[in-house]
């Protein structure tokens, strides 16, 4: 029997309460509201039963940073192919807008008047949902972030991509072989808020402090905003002010593509190096043709599904997002690390060899 008819009989009223909090929580959370307030998974009461059944006729809400998006629709896939293997309902809503931080926390609190079991979000910012994803959680609903997380205390769960330290490492690496370890490089990112983007960056820079990179220098960070015509007209203003650039990381699939529409298309073709985080139908076409040698990326459809399945187990006990608890998702075991953060695994290297082998 699902233990919800308090949950029901409240919601109601938690979501009107949750509204009222909602400019509160555009602006972001401080450590005084961070310590007055419930906690998630890191000081949860409660105890995993590895071995519960799994529920079914659940319902989770997917809320991806912005809807239509390829990437977050491939991710949203997956965890909604998950969900009917299952047994579960699924449902997507979100902003048209990736950086519509106020959009996400309406809609957080549009799932949680709906009375939904689980909410999968990817947040455009670490502290602004807080407010309303906590108002979720006291109402039992778990929460689980994927791709890009909330602070830890906003959520039960975040599934990653992969080790942000090898995603920040790895792209500098694949960037610095390709222009022989020496030139002016710089990172076309997303969202200046964005909390991935901007822990990869953090990696990124670390990386460049090895003497290896000596004669490789990062001269600026520029943000597309996710939108492809700002990405596009950055990648413009990186290479007007900077004549001797010599290669971009754009840790985005609507970055690199944008970044790759505009060099294939001028005499930096193949000549200023491009690296980063795309989707291999995308890229297919900008690696044949000579314009990116190589980038990486995790299959979306498979964090989606992680996504998916670590919200049912939250919601069925097996786990409550504690460190150390392990679960079992689609044939893989999966142990929960520091600060209830799921790791998809290793990100994926594509080039013109095994380009053909993916379709997503």
């Amino acid at each position: 029997m699902r233990q919800s008819s308090l949950r029901r009989a409240c919601a109601a009223l938690a979501a009107v309460s949750s509204l009222a909090l909602a400019a509160t929580a555009c602006g972001g959370t401080t450590k005084e509201d961070v310590k007055n307030e419930s906690t998630g998974a890191a000081n949860s009461g409660a105890t995993a039963d590895p071995g519960a059944e799994l529920k079914k006729g659940l319902t989770v809400g997917f809320l991806p940073k912005q809807v239509n998006n390829p990437y977050f629709t491939s991710a949203d896939q997956g965890g909604e192919k998950a969900l009917t293997e299952l047994g579960s309902s699924y449902k997507e809503v979100g902003p048209s807008s990736a950086t519509d931080t106020s959009g996400q926390v309406s809609y957080v609190n549009t799932l949680t008047q709906q009375q939904v079991d689980a909410i999968a979000v990817s947040a455009q910012d670490p502290g602004a949902l807080c407010t309303a994803l906590k108002q979720a959680m006291s109402n039992g609903i778990k929460v689980v972030t994927y791709d890009s997380d909330t602070k830890p205390e906003c959520r039960n769960a975040f599934v990653s991509q992969a080790s942000a330290e090898d995603l920040g490492r790895t792209e500098v690496q694949l960037l610095a072989e390709q222009i022989g370890y020496k030139g002016e490089i710089a990172i076309l990112s997303a969202a200046q808020t964005a909390t991935n983007q901007n822990i990869w960056i953090d990696y990124m820079k670390e990386e460049l402090k090895d003497p290896k990179y000596k004669d490789v220098k990062l001269v600026k960070v520029a943000y597309g905003n996710d939108d492809a015509q700002q990405s596009f007209q950055q990648t413009q203003g990186l290479l007007q002010q900077f004549p001797n650039l010599k290669g971009i990381i754009s840790p985005t699939t609507v970055g690199i593509k944008a970044a790759a529409q505009y060099l294939s298309g001028s005499t930096y073709k193949g000549k200023v190096k491009l690296t980063g985080l795309g989707t291999p139908n995308d890229m297919r076409k900008y690696v044949k043709d000579g314009t990116v040698d190589a980038f990486e990326l995790w299959d979306p459809a498979k964090l989606g599904d992680l996504a998916a399945r670590a919200a049912v187990a939250l919601v069925s006990g097996q786990i409550t997002g504690k460190e150390g608890e392990a679960f079992e998702a689609d044939g893989t075991t999966y142990t929960i690390g520091k600060d209830g953060v799921i790791s998809l695994g290793k990100p994926t290297v594509f080039d013109a060899k095994n380009i053909d082998q993916f379709d997503f």
